[in-house]
């Protein structure tokens, strides 16, 4: 879907003996390719009903919000997904070990699920707070193990890492149609049940092939400073969250889904400010880092427009798709019967595995005549904003064919195709090396940003117009795009030699 894994080895672990079991590859690559297939299998399954499911009519079994507040916690919660992923990651290096994180993250992850089936509004917002603890546990150190299993300069570790984006797409493509399934057809209850079961497959899938991956994600790197840091922040975070209550309790603090999902918005801007001033104040930089900084800067800002529009799929283009689209034009093509709207969300991963190998041909042969990094920003940015081009004239009226989002979802991945590998591939050479870790934690907290703001957007389904909607979308992203091509010479300053 829309991420990558991470190739960053544990240094300090030596890769388990050269072994091919695996088509070619270690055997404790097949132990991580399955889980990682079924753990995405339970986000994506769950999360292609989560809009639906929240806008839905009690009488259908629905929590009945309206589309404002159910956007608002769509937006947090994808946002929050991906930002648990830098503390997790910490934890997981510093005090417990990439292979108990996973463990322990999959654990909660399915207990998330599990709370989802009980209904009660409480239960609803108890099972996203554990689906998003566990997954800022396991999504770091998952792609972090995978990396050990490697010699630095083994030959097999890109291939290695292509299979196992694999094993992410396919557990994408076919969530949605079983838990989508379940979930329309029967009871939403059901889906977020086969999310679980999903989870659980997958932490079997971990327990059971744990032998596989030898030594790989036991080392943990901690010191006592790291114990007193934890103890430091979890302290004051229990702070916070009391000073919170007793404002709530007292009445100075209107305590909402409006006032929450305005505190989230806050945090991720506070932490993007906070984390670029630090990177331009910190000494003992060259010249020529600083000047990758800017241009880090630069792609952040465009990475996360552009993910605040690519992540609408699971929003407000799936709200599109349930509300303003004749779904039963396809009803012979679906697999069980009636065509739902939540299948719509296999269709990206489905172009991704048609169309990944093509972009890696189509980069090998062009060679050093392939744009730069900024240039294929900037196509991404305009592909983004083609799929909600085409949507603006047919949504003014009647129910629209089935065909039109099945482009739109085309041409937003070909705009991830030019964005989504070649931002993994740019920030980890314009880091320094020393930071090569925090820079890539700061690329997905663009993931973040842009994941809140699309959530955001989607709350405006009702009040403003669709065509205005989409429109706006599509103009900002072309703005941004246009932007990037001006800034390509500078941009080719600031980044010197890297393409």
């Amino acid at each position: 879907m829309s991420e990558l894994p991470i190739p960053i080895p544990d240094e300090a672990l030596l890769p388990l003996p050269q072994d091919r079991a695996f088509f070619g590859h270690p055997r404790g690559l097949a132990t991580l390719f399955g889980a990682e297939l079924w753990e995405r299998f339970s986000y994506y399954g769950m999360r292609a009903l989560l809009i639906l499911f929240m806008t839905a009519p009690i009488a259908r079994g629905g929590l009945g919000f309206p589309i404002a507040k159910a956007g608002a916690i769509y937006g947090c919660y994808t946002a929050l997904v991906y930002l648990m992923g830098m503390p997790g990651g910490w934890l997981a290096d510093r005090l417990i070990g990439q292979r108990r994180a996973v463990l322990w993250g999959g654990i909660i992850i399915a207990m998330g699920h599990f709370t989802l089936v009980i209904p009660t509004e409480t239960a609803f917002y108890a099972g996203l707070g554990l689906i998003i603890l566990g997954t800022g546990l396991l999504k770091p150190s998952m792609s972090s193990m995978v990396g050990a299993l490697y010699a630095k300069d083994d030959a097999r570790r890109d291939a290695g890492f292509s299979i196992f984006y694999m094993g992410i797409n396919i557990g994408a493509l076919i969530a949605p149609l079983v838990c989508g399934y379940l979930g329309e057809n029967f009871n939403w209850h059901y889906g977020f049940v086969a999310a679980g079961v999903g989870m659980v497959f997958g932490l079997a899938q971990y327990i059971l092939g744990g032998k596989h991956l030898g030594n790989v994600g036991r080392t943990i790197h901690g010191t006592p400073a790291d114990l007193r840091a934890l103890r430091i922040a979890m302290a004051a975070s229990t702070v916070l969250g009391a000073a919170v209550l007793v404002a709530w309790w007292s009445g100075l603090l209107a305590l909402n889904v409006q006032t929450i999902a305005n505190g989230v918005g806050l945090l991720l801007a506070g932490i993007a400010i906070a984390f670029f001033i630090w990177l331009f104040a910190e000494k003992g930089y060259s010249a020529e880092e600083r000047r990758h900084f800017w241009a880090i800067l630069v792609l952040f800002i465009a990475s996360a427009l552009f993910w605040s529009a690519y992540e609408q799929a699971g929003s407000t283009l799936n709200l599109f798709a349930d509300r303003n689209t004749n779904l039963h034009a396809w009803d012979v093509a679906a697999l069980w019967g009636t065509f739902r709207a939540s299948y719509f969300q296999s269709f990206e991963s489905l172009f991704i595995m048609a169309l990944a190998p093509l972009f890696a041909i189509l980069w090998v042969k062009l060679g050093k005549h392939q744009p730069s990094s900024t240039a294929k920003f900037s196509v991404g940015l305009l592909f983004v904003a083609l799929g909600f081009a085409v949507l603006i004239p047919v949504s003014r009226g009647q129910a629209v064919s089935p065909l039109w989002l099945t482009l739109t979802y085309l041409l937003h991945t070909i705009g991830e195709m030019c964005l989504s590998p070649v931002g993994l591939s740019t920030m980890t050479k314009l880091a320094p090396a020393r930071t090569g870790g925090l820079i890539m934690g700061v690329w997905f907290l663009s993931m973040s940003v842009g994941d809140y703001i699309g959530g955001r957007l989607s709350s405006l389904y009702e009040s403003l117009p669709l065509p205005s909607l989409f429109g706006l979308v599509a103009a900002f992203c072309l703005v941004v795009g246009a932007a990037l091509i001006m800034l390509l010479r500078p941009m080719r300053k600031l980044m010197g030699d890297i393409n």
